[in-house]
């Protein structure tokens, strides 16, 4: 019924950049959050950063000052942005649409490897 898309994922090696997108489709209610996990292997899913409908953002520590989040609303689109990648960025990383009633939506997750 609502999917949510993920693109930009792929290997890249440290020092490099990556832009992941998420686009939803179907029946979607109005998105107030609009943000990305990661897990890694052997740990558990973690936030990396969400953005709210009017702008405000909020980014996990070991990402500050190197990733973006940002949003089109009328695109139902929300990006992560990834500079300075480093090896400890490699992880699975998933895309998360909550609306203003409190409905989530997931993406499948997509692979993001960054090698020495």
């Amino acid at each position: 019924q609502v999917q949510l898309a993920e693109s930009g994922g792929g290997l890249v090696q440290s020092g490099g950049s990556l832009r992941l997108a998420c686009t939803g489709s179907g029946r979607l209610f109005t998105i107030n959050v609009m943000g990305w996990y990661r897990q890694a292997p052997g740990k558990q899913r973690e936030l990396v950063a969400h953005i709210i409908k009017g702008g405000s953002t909020n980014y996990a520590d070991s990402v500050k000052g190197r990733f973006t989040i940002s949003r089109d609303n009328a695109k139902n689109t929300v990006y992560l942005q990834m500079n300075s990648l480093k090896p400890e960025d490699t992880a699975v990383y998933y895309c998360k649409f909550t609306s203003i009633t409190g409905i989530e939506y997931w993406g499948q997750g997509t692979q993001v490897t960054v090698s020495e």
